[in-house]
C-alpha cells in the first residue's frame, strides 16, 4: 500500500515496512541468483529501491475505481458523445511482469448523468495499476463506467507497446497491440465510426 502526497515541492511517500523488507529480501536473493553482487555500490540499495517501485507500480489494488467515478457524478441533460482521448497507459503484464504503455481512448454517451472528466484517467490509471492484461484491462474500464453512469453506451480503445514482445521473445520493436470493447450505442456501426473518427482526428 503507498500513500502519495503533494506539498508545494515536497513529496512524500509511505510504503508499508514489513511489505518493503520482504519484498527487499526477495529481490537480493534474485539478483545474486543471477549472478551479481548484491553488496557492491551500485546494487547494494537496489532490492530496496525496487520494493518500492514494485509497490508503487501495483498501487492500484489499493484503489476502487468504482468509488474514484461514483465519487463525482453530477446531473446533466446531454446526450452527445463525451470523449476523452489520449491517456497515458503504464501497467505490469502479469505473464512476464515487463511493462506495457501506450494511450487509451475513452468515450461515452451520457444518461442523465456525468461524471468529472478527471475520473476517467483515474480509473484508467487505478485498474493500470496492476498485474494485467490488455484485454482484461480494456474490459474493466468500460464495465466500471457502465456500472457507475448506466450511459446509452461507452467505448474503449487501447494501444500499446509491450516489452515482453520487444525487448525477449518474438522481438518485434515496432509492433503496436490495440483493444476495443464497446457498449450499448457503440454497438452501432454508425455511431462506433464517429468515435473512432473522433479518435483518429487531431484537432488543431
Amino acid at each position: 500500500m503507498i500513500v502519495k502526497q503533494t506539498r508545494s515541492y515536497e513529496k512524500i511517500e509511505q510504503y508499508d515496512t514489513e511489505i518493503t523488507e520482504a519484498l527487499s529480501q526477495n529481490y537480493k536473493s534474485i539478483i545474486e541468483n543471477l549472478g551479481e553482487d548484491v553488496n557492491r555500490e551500485g546494487l547494494e540499495k537496489t532490492p530496496e529501491r525496487v520494493a518500492k517501485a514494485m509497490q508503487f507500480l501495483t498501487h492500484g489494488y489499493g484503489l476502487d475505481p468504482l468509488e474514484i467515478l461514483t465519487s463525482a457524478l453530477f446531473s446533466e441533460d446531454h446526450q452527445q458523445m463525451i470523449v476523452v482521448k489520449d491517456i497515458e497507459v503504464y501497467s505490469m503484464c502479469e505473464h512476464h511482469m515487463l511493462p506495457f504503455f501506450g494511450k487509451a481512448h475513452v468515450a461515452y454517451i451520457p444518461n442523465g448523468k456525468i461524471v468529472g472528466l478527471s475520473k476517467i484517467p483515474r480509473i484508467v490509471d487505478a485498474y493500470a495499476r496492476r498485474m494485467q492484461v490488455q484485454e482484461r484491462l480494456t474490459d474493466q474500464i468500460k464495465d466500471c463506467i457502465q456500472e457507475a453512469l448506466n450511459p446509452l453506451g461507452v467505448a474503449v480503445v487501447i494501444e500499446a507497446q509491450h516489452m515482453c514482445m520487444q525487448m525477449r521473445g518474438i522481438q518485434k520493436q515496432n509492433s503496436v497491440t490495440t483493444t476495443s470493447s464497446f457498449t450499448g450505442a457503440f454497438e452501432k456501426d454508425k455511431t462506433r465510426k464517429e468515435f473512432i473518427s473522433l479518435v483518429a482526428n487531431k484537432l488543431s
